[in-house]
């Protein structure tokens, strides 16, 4: 999550939708916020303040803690906007990923229908780097009643169209995003690596997500 107060945005960084580009994209603008310093240190005091004053909001926090946080009017005042991804290639960006940087959170499993059984088991232990990638994306948007509060949500798929939205509501040129990290050996077409019923396992996962955000297995 990024929160910046001289530009009045909040970033929701869901994992494995291109937030580290966009987050690297924006990182310029903290330099520029006359704010940064003081929040810089009551960050490194979380345990006096931070954590009270949302200066320090966790890298992948869902919207409802700074909105737990922070002043109502102000909160309200932010423009906030996320990025999300079809879950399926999610799923699959996220097991090339643990397999290329931790491939000891594999479990054991180094193929992905394997692995993508095990990590959606509800009865496996809780391991972070897995469970980052398997908490519904609509989770990061809603309030407690289940209403979207974000101001826009805008797609991987589209990632440099979105950004250069959300910036525009921002009200800055649009920075250049960097190149995210691709594993080299992935297919591009994230439908191979799937049979009907590992494809209908995600699909009950994150039905809450196809609801909301309208992905299909099959691309329009």
């Amino acid at each position: 999550m990024l929160l910046s107060p001289k530009y009045r945005f909040l970033f929701v960084h869901i994992a494995k939708t291109g937030g580290t580009s966009v987050r690297s994209a924006l990182e310029g603008l903290r330099w520029r916020d006359p704010w940064y310093w003081s929040m810089f240190l009551c960050s490194r005091l979380s345990h006096l303040s931070g954590h009270r004053i949302a200066t320090k909001l966790p890298r992948h926090a869902k919207v409802i803690a700074a909105q737990e946080m922070l002043p109502r009017e102000y909160f309200d005042g932010l423009f906030k906007f996320a990025f999300v991804r079809n879950p399926w290639d999610l799923q699959v960006s996220s097991f090339h990923h643990i397999r290329r940087e931790r491939p000891h959170y594999l479990g054991g499993h180094t193929e992905f229908e394997s692995f993508l059984r095990w990590k959606l088991d509800p009865e496996r232990p809780y391991q972070y780097h897995l469970d980052t990638s398997i908490e519904r994306q609509s989770d990061y948007l809603i309030d407690l009643r289940g209403r979207v509060i974000v101001d826009f949500i805008g797609r991987y798929e589209r990632l440099h169209d979105d950004f250069a939205t959300a910036c525009a509501r921002i009200g800055i040129p649009t920075p250049t995003l960097p190149h995210a990290r691709q594993a080299t050996d992935r297919r591009k077409d994230y439908r191979v690596y799937y049979t009907p019923a590992t494809a209908e396992l995600v699909a009950t996962h994150f039905a809450a997500d196809l609801d909301l955000l309208g992905y299909g297995f099959d691309p329009d």
